[in-house]
């Protein structure tokens, strides 16, 4: 059975005041909806400088801290970067590798991103695997390839089975921020083809929609089989519709 989760990707957003008092909305609330088995595990992904304050605030809320990134060296001479050891020292969790902003943005390839993933779970952390097509590369129908690719390449860095121990998260480019989203019909076309090309092993992998998840939105997406919880931007900065979407997963 798959893992039902809901993450939050609070990307480059506010500061340690008012991120401690949105984990700490959260974890008050939360830790009164978790009181069975089938509840969700939520997370959330503060920027690096926050994550301790947060850690402190959710250390009793049933609400789990990930990195929005990692460094695929262990330590060493890379200024700017922060290791697995560092972020589990920290008491991450989980950390997402692969989102599109970063691969967009910073210029990350899919070796790039394979050797993250490696990182990451090789030192602790649960990563999240993030994919996805630009709107051009879905127009083209190219999204099942494009999607498949991003994986393979992460496959054959690690292994099919440590990337089906991981979560795999599809977020469609043109659907990130924009107010666009995927019609749950597409989410889970797409969500089935990888839980296809995870094979026998990947039936028990989380798999996320994300990619502007609303309140509104959120009960039809993750109604569908092959989509066990979302990866959330913008909304997850709000308690209040953040919690609204994790309720949804069990509705």
């Amino acid at each position: 059975m798959c893992k039902a989760l809901i993450a939050g990707n609070w990307k480059m957003h506010g500061t340690t005041e008012s991120g401690v008092a949105l984990a700490s909305q959260l974890s008050r609330h939360w830790v009164q909806e978790t009181g069975h088995d089938e509840s969700p595990e939520m997370v959330v992904f503060p920027p690096f400088v926050h994550i301790p304050a947060v850690v402190a605030a959710t250390a009793n809320g049933n609400i789990s801290v990930g990195a929005q990134n990692c460094s695929q060296y262990p330590g060493g001479a890379y200024t700017g970067e922060v290791s697995v050891e560092m972020l589990v020292d920290q008491g991450c969790k989980y950390v997402l590798v692969g989102h599109s902003e970063r691969r967009a943005v910073l210029g990350e390839s899919d070796q790039t991103v394979a050797e993250k993933f490696k990182a990451a779970q090789t030192g602790g952390l649960i990563p999240i695997l993030c994919v996805g097509e630009t709107l051009q590369q879905r127009q083209q129908g190219e999204t099942l390839e494009v999607v498949a690719a991003q994986i393979a390449a992460v496959i054959a860095e690690v292994g099919l089975s440590s990337v089906c121990r991981g979560v795999v998260a599809y977020e469609p480019v043109w659907a990130i921020g924009t107010g666009e989203t995927a019609s749950p019909q597409q989410a889970q076309d797409v969500h089935h083809a990888i839980r296809t090309q995870l094979g026998e092993a990947g039936r028990s992998t989380t798999l996320l929609y994300g990619g502007s998840v609303t309140r509104n939105n959120a009960a039809e997406l993750f109604a569908k089989p092959d989509i066990n919880g979302g990866l959330v931007g913008g909304a997850s900065l709000k308690a209040d519709e953040f919690l609204n979407i994790a309720k949804s997963i069990e509705a």
